[in-house]
């Protein structure tokens, strides 16, 4: 998922300042995730959880990134698609709903570990993690996916 976005960054970065930022929670988000799941080249020792202030960090990030692009990102692109081409407008209207169900388990992780203690039992945190993990990895190919189809028809951001 790094590599990914850090081929969106250069890819797409520099078009615009709203598409910058969100590239960049983006990246973020992907760093807390990878060191959170003690994913290369973070690690962290099997029996130990990150701590909640690490984890309420994450969620923070999580809907910063989540709230970026459905109300920055998204509508300006779809918006965009509409004006300059049927066909990538059709494109995002098949993506954007498929987006949105990687939202709702964005939040519903939020909704579950967002307001933890130190001294909470997480007996699913590493299950519900790998989760969000597949459900971010699909969000993102789509909305590379999206961003493809709009920078061929030179409408990204325009």
């Amino acid at each position: 998922m790094l590599s990914r976005n850090e081929h969106a960054q250069k890819r797409w970065g520099g078009h615009h300042q709203a598409l910058d930022h969100w590239l960049e929670e983006r990246q973020e988000l992907l760093i807390l995730y990878c060191q959170m799941a003690g994913l290369p080249p973070y690690g962290r020792d099997s029996e130990s959880l990150p701590t909640a202030d690490q984890i309420k960090h994450f969620c923070e990030i999580l809907v910063d990134y989540v709230s970026t692009g459905h109300f920055e990102i998204y509508s300006h692109l779809i918006e965009n698609a509409k004006i300059s081409d049927e066909k990538a407008y059709a494109l995002s209207q098949q993506v954007y709903p498929l987006i949105s169900v990687t939202t709702e388990q964005a939040l519903n992780f939020n909704d579950n570990y967002a307001e933890i203690n130190d001294d909470d039992a997480l007996p699913k945190f590493d299950q519900d993690l790998s989760t969000l993990g597949e459900a971010l990895e699909m969000r993102m190919e789509l909305e590379d996916k999206l961003l493809n189809m709009l920078e061929e028809q030179q409408a990204l951001l325009g």
